[in-house]
């Protein structure tokens, strides 16, 4: 008995699948195992045995897909690789830009399969590069590493998901095919058009999917109403330029004669117009995947072929996994996918009445009814994606859709279409700013309603699927009181404590450092990592891990007034006002704190050691030093912190120092770390927060060393990622992001094993 088309798409989804939870890939010879087993199964010719080797045919595939892109990784992150490449985008429309996307197509002189991706810079280039020009270059390529924090961005998933594994930088460059693309050429005359609009930044990620320029206030805004996807290329969007070219194909139809007509053709024309678009996007990946599933269903309408919607999602799913398995760790694969499937099960599980399913009065509210379906069904997406939700996005995609669907969406590829008359083509992009003026005009009140769900939020954004469900089965009707108990209990979820009486958090920030104090659902911050332009570490990391956790932060002490320490504190002040800021130096709004100082919270008891003066300006050794304990554990929190001021806390009060776990001071610098602290202290454990690719060489192999002849178990953030201490009633648990947390095959090393490598 054959398989259906239906059960070969649901065996090949549900074998690529695990690549989303591995821990790790199976080698070549266990890859090999399970390919011999699948033939053995086919042989036996009994259907659900079939499926079997189907899925594990499947799931070998998918690992092979992630094997060669880690082996090519290794290969390429090394010093000095000589390479031919490609530019495919640059990282700035105005040149000279500074970085860009490269395809390397040859590698010392042999041709690259599969060609591999990677963001490299150099400020001093021959000359300004541009998209669809060819360089030989020489690089210095490494493997990208992600800061990897509960609640975090996965740089790593995500550049996975995008064959985008490598970043570096060129070290010589010859210019080998000098012209710019027609794309960049677009890109260039679209700029030029653009000048002095407003929404620049959106109609270039709508045109050309360069939604890098997007800035961060109104990438918050959009996230945090839920019209995101309405601002960047996707499923939607190439849908809606397939419309486009299958309304101009009929309307010239009207100007042909009957003989030349053919049904095909519309569809056709349509097609031919989404490639197009996918191609001036830039070809990315999610363009791609949705013009693939827009390809399935339009052949299946040339060759006049029915089929449920569900099969035909199902069918996509599964083309697109096995054309690019990497692609199941996508976020937009899933948002797309995800957000078609809720659709589908809304309007089949709570469709309106027969009565109100047609006729243009009763439009309003079928608008109504699906944008409510969306916005309860895509609440555990919003808050896998963003840990939040807002309660008044319905509203916002009630006025958003139609006018970025109907409105902008068709000015921006009309400018596009018309780009070899400037007039008209300024007029149209005039007009599509104009739109998005109005659409915006009601989005910032409506950000107001944003509320963070954390870690916890997971339970709370499903009820909608189980209310659903319940309403359908009649659930409410018959059980009425174990449906409330259900739904009470839902909403009520909370992490269980399992003994834990507190926790301690070393958040990987990079060079730099921020630990969270965590005490029922109470936290204390000490120091708030780096700060660059345009960002930092409060936004980037702690306030994400803040919301996951669930947690309140009642204070902020810092350490001393170096940037990779207080970098984040504007950003953390801003989003809570009224948390009091202790440090060690004199700053407007500032508690001291000083040598002597000694307070209760949650049941902990925070001693400050050092320093015994305020200065203007803290340097390392005038960093707080603060020792936290239960009454049985002890925890030594102590900045940047060098051989002089540890030497002095040895003179002050020696038994003051002991401690169960230790945060390394100055990030394993040789500056610190003395042996006769380390005697003092006595830590199981020390924890620090050092970075991969540290520029310092941080920390230093020597005073590791001393650690671990010492006896001390190591661990540090650019390893591990986050680090988190559980403090038990018997025992303390040490767990790292990548060893424990979230183990993962994703999450692993890439390339140079080396700490600095």
């Amino acid at each position: 008995m054959r398989l259906s088309l239906n059960q070969i798409a649901a065996g090949i989804i549900l074998g690529i699948l695990p690549l989303t939870m591995l821990p790790r890939l199976p080698g070549s010879g266990e890859m090999r195992a399970m390919i011999t087993l699948a033939a053995m199964l086919l042989m036996l010719r009994i259907p659900a045995l079939t499926w079997v080797a189907l899925a594990m045919a499947a799931f070998v595939w998918g690992c092979v897909a992630g094997s060669q892109l880690l082996t090519q990784t290794e290969q390429l992150a090394m010093s000095n690789l000589k390479v031919d490449a490609r530019i495919i985008s640059v990282n700035s429309q105005d040149p000279p830009a500074d970085r860009a996307l490269i395809k390397i197509l040859r590698v010392r002189g042999e041709r690259l399969f599969p060609p591999a991706y990677a963001w490299v810079s150099w400020k001093k280039l021959p000359s300004a590069w541009c998209g669809g020009q060819e360089w030989s270059l020489t690089l210095k390529l490494r493997p990208q590493h992600s800061r990897l924090n509960e609640g975090g961005f996965d740089s790593q998933r995500h550049a996975i998901a995008n064959h985008q594994m490598l970043t570096g930088r060129v070290i010589r460059a010859r210019l080998t095919q000098a012209d710019c693309g027609l794309r960049q050429r677009m890109v260039l005359s679209a700029v030029e058009q653009q000048k002095g609009l407003r929404w620049s930044s959106i109609l270039m990620a709508l045109a050309f999917g360069e939604s890098r320029e997007l800035p961060q206030p109104v990438r918050l805004l959009l996230q945090q109403t839920g019209t995101a996807h309405l601002m960047a290329i996707s499923g939607l969007h190439i849908s809606l330029a397939a419309l486009f070219g299958w309304l101009i194909a009929r309307a010239g139809q009207l100007l042909l004669p009957s003989r030349w007509l053919h049904a095909a053709m519309p569809l056709v024309i349509s097609w031919m117009t989404a490639a197009a678009y996918v191609w001036v996007s830039g070809a990315n990946f999610p363009a791609l995947r949705a013009l693939l599933a827009l390809s399935i269903w339009i052949t299946l309408r040339m060759r006049g072929i029915h089929c449920d919607a569900c099969q035909v999602w199902l069918w996509c799913v599964a083309l697109i996994l096995v054309s690019d398995p990497l692609s199941v760790l996508s976020t937009s694969l899933w948002l797309s996918c995800l957000a078609v499937g809720a659709l589908l099960f809304w309007f089949r599980w709570a469709p309106l009445p027969v009565s109100m399913q047609h006729g243009g009065r009763w439009a309003p509210l079928r608008w109504l009814h699906l944008q409510a379906g969306m916005s309860l069904l895509l609440l555990p997406l919003q808050w896998g994606l963003f840990q939040g939700a807002n309660a008044l996005s319905l509203p916002a995609n009630l006025w958003a859709v139609p006018l970025v669907s109907f409105i902008t969406t068709p000015l921006v590829l009309s400018a596009l279409c018309l780009g070899s008359l400037p007039l008209i083509s300024r007029c149209c992009w005039w007009l599509a700013d104009l739109s998005l003026t109005g659409v915006m005009v009601p989005l910032e009140p409506l950000q107001q309603g944003w509320m963070g769900l954390g870690k916890a939020g997971l339970i709370i954004s499903i009820v909608g699927w189980l209310l659903v469900i319940m309403l359908r089965f009649g659930w409410w009707k018959r059980y009425p009181l174990n449906t409330l108990v259900i739904i009470l209990l839902l909403l009520n979820g909370r992490e269980r404590s399992d003994r834990v009486r507190w926790r301690a958090h070393m958040l990987d920030v990079g060079h730099g450092l921020a630990m969270v104090i965590e005490s029922n659902h109470r936290a204390i911050i000490y120091d708030t990592g780096a700060g660059w332009q345009g960002g930092n570490i409060g936004k980037a990391e702690i306030m994400p891990f803040i919301s996951w956790r669930g947690l309140r932060p009642d204070a902020i002490v810092l350490s001393h007034s170096h940037l990779d320490h207080i970098g984040g504190l504007n950003t953390l002040k801003q989003a809570w006002p009224w948390v009091p800021v202790s440090s060690s130096y004199r700053a407007a709004g500032h508690e001291p704190c000083l040598r002597g100082q000694q307070w209760q919270w949650q049941g902990l008891t925070f001693s400050v050691l050092w320093p015994k003066a305020l200065v203007q300006r803290a340097a390392n050794d005038d960093s707080c030093v603060i020792a936290v304990t239960d009454g049985k554990y002890r925890l030594l929190l102590t900045g940047d912190i060098e051989a002089r001021a540890e030497r002095a806390l040895l003179k002050l009060d020696r038994a003051a120092l002991q401690a169960d776990i230790l945060q390394v001071p100055h990030h394993g610098s040789k500056t610190s770390s003395t042996q006769q602290f380390l005697r003092a202290v006595g830590p199981r454990a020390a924890l620090s927060s050092a970075a991969r690719f540290s520029p310092w060489r941080l920390p230093a192999p020597k005073i590791r060393e001393r650690y671990e002849k010492a006896g001390i178990n190591w661990h540090d953030t650019a390893l591990s990622g986050q680090i988190t201490v559980a403090f038990y009633d018997d025992f303390i648990e040490v767990k790292g992001y990548r060893q424990q947390i979230s183990v993962r095959w994703f999450h692993q090393w890439f390339g140079v094993k080396g700490v600095n490598g």
